[in-house]
């Protein structure tokens, strides 16, 4: 049986086996690399709990990987959260944009967290190693870097 395509805005589009017979690789997208401190306890102790979640879902048993992704889930949209609360209340210019990149990757994980509960869980696996991982380390480095430093510039002004 052939799996069925999942559109997402990541564009997840590589060839996925048809079975989950053993434990996955370690992840070796750039979302395992190390240095993604921004000067922002807050930001920094909430990037390192993702990781963390996100590297235990990609390196899930079957059976344990719904679980774990959906913990993950939960996780980021808290994260998610509170972030956007900053943002708000510090006007920061770049609050919509960064919003929707958030309201996107929200959309993707709620869409592969349903197929993983249903059993259908292959491809969702390949998304958080392959997709999710590097695109986390890319908003880091461009979205949520230029957010920190906001916050300093903003703490500094009213400091």
């Amino acid at each position: 049986m052939r799996p069925s395509p999942i559109h997402t805005s990541t564009g997840v589009a590589a060839a996925v086996p048809q079975e989950e017979h053993s434990q996955p690789p370690a992840t070796t997208g750039a979302g395992a690399e190390a240095g993604y401190s921004l000067g922002d306890a807050e930001m920094d102790h909430s990037h390192d709990e993702f990781m963390q979640l996100a590297q235990q879902a990609a390196s899930a048993q079957p059976a344990e990987f719904a679980p774990a992704l959906q913990q993950l889930l939960q996780h980021t949209q808290e994260h998610f959260e509170k972030e956007e609360l900053r943002m708000h209340s510090s006007d920061h210019r770049l609050l919509n944009e960064h919003r929707a990149e958030h309201q996107r990757i929200l959309g993707d994980m709620e869409r592969f967290c349903q197929r993983a509960r249903a059993g259908r869980s292959t491809m969702a696996r390949a998304w958080v190693r392959d997709n999710l991982l590097d695109w986390f380390s890319a908003h880091v480095k461009t979205m949520d870097s230029a957010l920190a430093a906001h916050l300093t510039d903003d703490s500094s002004d009213h400091g």
